[in-house]
């Protein structure tokens, strides 16, 4: 499965399960498996580390402790709809843990930095009344 051009899944890895999906709907829904669970597992792909490691921050409680990516689609009617929302799911997932993110900026300055600027613009004052001709009183 092809995430991006550098990024590639190899299928061994995931798993699709067809079983009944929840809720009301009829004589449908008791007799037909739509639903899908699709599992990826994380630790035995070859994504880079980093990226694992954020894939496993923003799945949250999607993941397994063995580190298995488990998603449920039940959305659809079709269970072959359900089959292509899971992967797009897990491929978007992918694609967001992919992007890095922005280091944080810091946005007031820090009161040391205050306190030096400060001294700075004391001792320049300084030596500027310090070039001017004397008064005389």
């Amino acid at each position: 499965m092809r995430i991006t051009d550098e990024l590639i899944i190899d299928e061994s890895l995931i798993t699709e399960r067809f079983v009944r999906s929840s809720g009301p709907g009829g004589q449908h829904v008791n007799k037909t498996e739509s639903a899908v669970q699709l599992r990826f597992d994380v630790n035995a792909s070859a994504l880079p580390d980093a990226l694992k490691q954020r894939l496993k921050r923003i799945a949250g409680n999607r993941m397994t402790q063995e580190g298995v990516l488990v998603l449920h689609v039940e959305d659809h009617r079709s269970q072959e709809r359900n089959r292509a929302e899971a992967r797009t799911r897990l491929k978007r997932l992918i694609e967001q843990a992919s992007r890095k993110p922005k280091p944080r900026l810091k946005s007031r300055p820090s009161l040391n930095s205050i306190k030096r600027q400060k001294d700075k613009k004391a001792k320049k004052s300084q030596t500027k009344s310090l070039r001017q001709k004397p008064r005389l009183d």
